[in-house]
């Protein structure tokens, strides 16, 4: 099943036809599961499985799972699939992945299945839609939609990722929803098998040290020993505009600067004072300072470093780049 984005608030029920008249403690139930319940909870409430057939069969209620019934007409909310899914996983089930990741706003799409989480020594049927994740250890949890922890649910979309590009993105995604990367940190440290943690540590650890950080070290690797590149002077601090200043890298004698910026996120982009920096380099000494941050740096480290080539070849470097494989766009001597 698709669903456009939204869909995650909580449904008011309480109008609906098949819930006002259920008994207590059934409705209070329903009304906190968004109107999903269980066939044995309507048999316990006084509603023969006949008539729960009759009412599935005539489309005024729902079967959404074997055993859960969705007491709407209406299409199903992702809210309401995804509570659907846990009462059909059973106690202890909670979202995780994706699933979790939405609820917390990390991701703006839920994707197509609702992804849950549940014990070990549990065993869930298979129902369509559902993703089942079976766990020897489970993550925290919270949340009225119970969920993996925003922390957790990071560690387990970054134990998942494909690519460094792809954990790179979803750290910065993260941090915009608002987890701190040294939460995610400590987290990390409690998981016993967990891909990428190295490079989980260095983004963090990054945020935490600004300079001479993991970024730069792998800017010197991936963008300039891998394309020839001339080396740069690290860390360079200088007196510019009456000011005393240090630029993260500088091409001596060249006239270009690079500022590497480790920051995940940046809700109010540049900073004045980076922006007087650029000013005064380029007033001062007519140098031009180009700016990457982790995407850039680890993502695409090629893209990066033919702006660094273009840079100084306008400055006057003549020696050549040299891409780093076939599919390098720096053009082959």
């Amino acid at each position: 099943m698709r669903w456009d984005d939204g869909g995650r608030a909580p449904v008011d029920v309480a109008r609906l036809p098949g819930v006002a008249g259920l008994p207590e403690p059934v409705r209070t139930a329903v009304l906190r599961r968004d109107g999903v319940v269980t066939t044995d909870e309507l048999v316990r409430a006084g509603t023969s499985r006949g008539r729960v057939a009759r009412r599935v069969a005539s489309g005024e209620w729902q079967r959404l799972h074997r055993g859960v019934v969705l007491l709407q007409s209406g299409p199903p909310t992702w809210r309401q699939s995804a509570r659907a899914a846990l009462v059909a996983a059973g106690p202890g089930a909670a979202l995780s992945h994706v699933s979790a990741a939405y609820v917390h706003g990390i991701v703006r799409r839920p994707g197509t299945q609702v992804v849950v989480s549940v014990p070990v020594e549990r065993y869930v049927r298979p129902h369509a839609g559902v993703v089942v994740r079976r766990r020897r250890r489970m993550p925290p949890v919270c949340g009225r939609l119970p969920a993996t922890t925003r922390e957790a649910t990071v560690l387990d979309l970054v134990h998942d990722a494909l690519t460094e590009d792809d954990v790179v993105g979803l750290l910065c995604d993260a941090v915009r929803a608002g987890v701190h990367p040294w939460a995610v940190a400590r987290a990390a440290e409690a998981r016993t098998a967990l891909r990428h943690r190295a490079l989980l540590r260095d983004v963090v650890e990054d945020v935490r040290a600004g300079v001479e950080s993991p970024l730069e070290r792998r800017y010197d690797r991936d963008v300039e020993r891998r394309h020839g590149l001339p080396r740069s002077a690290a860390q360079v601090r200088e007196r510019v505009g009456g000011t005393w200043i240090r630029a993260d890298r500088v091409y001596v004698g060249l006239g270009v600067r690079v500022e590497l910026d480790g920051r995940l996120a940046h809700p109010s982009g540049t900073t004045d004072d980076d922006v007087w920096r650029d000013n005064a380099v380029l007033l001062d000494r007519a140098d031009v300072t180009l700016r990457f941050r982790w995407r850039h740096v680890v993502a695409t480290p090629c893209a990066a470093a033919v702006q660094v080539a273009r840079a100084l070849a306008s400055r006057g470097w003549r020696p050549r780049p040299t891409p780093c494989s076939p599919a390098c766009p720096l053009p082959r001597p």
